[in-house]
């Protein structure tokens, strides 16, 4: 951009038109020429994000103890409302036939259960087609000195194997059967 005042003053992206003298101080002109403050940039997602925290949350509210004096005022009254409530149930006999209630449906529950259950395994026995029970032999578990003895006999049968001739392999073979 050339800036002089006998060649003129010409605008940033305006070609070929030029103001010279106090054409420059025009009102209106002169902010032309006024360079614009460049945009602040824009803020990513992560710039946005970083001042986040847990008080943004509201997951810190309790440290002043504000809302802790509130909320031991409220649990006061419920606690204070619920034993009025048990003690008025009590005297009426209320309680008793509550808790005779509750006791009978957990056993309805129970005997649906076992009955749900006892369909189960009737069904899956009839899709096997087997109506008697089967019986499982239990598995002889080998002892510690019955492994450590059947690993020596695996080693020896492969040193046999690796380093002895075949005839001393099958006198081997015949000296354990």
């Amino acid at each position: 951009v050339v800036s002089t005042q006998s060649t003129g003053q010409e605008l940033p992206g305006n070609r070929g038109y030029k103001y010279f003298g106090a054409a420059k101080d025009l009102p209106g002109v002169r902010e032309l020429f006024e360079e614009e403050p460049p945009k602040p940039p824009r803020k990513t997602r992560g710039d946005l994000m970083k001042d986040i925290d847990a008080y943004y949350y509201g997951y810190l509210d309790d440290e002043d103890g504000v809302l802790m004096k509130l909320e031991e005022e409220v649990e006061k009254k419920a606690r204070h409302l619920a034993i009025e409530e048990w003690k008025l149930k009590k005297e009426t006999g209320e309680l008793d036939k509550e808790l005779e209630e509750e006791e009978k449906k957990e056993r309805e529950e129970e005997e649906k259960r076992r009955k749900e259950l006892q369909e189960k395994g009737q069904e899956d026995d009839t899709e096997v087609g087997a109506t008697e029970q089967h019986t499982i032999a239990p598995l002889e578990v080998p002892s510690q000195k019955d492994v450590e003895i059947e690993l020596l006999r695996k080693k020896k049968m492969e040193l046999l194997l690796k380093y002895a001739s075949e005839d001393l392999q099958n006198m081997s073979m015949n000296a354990k059967t």
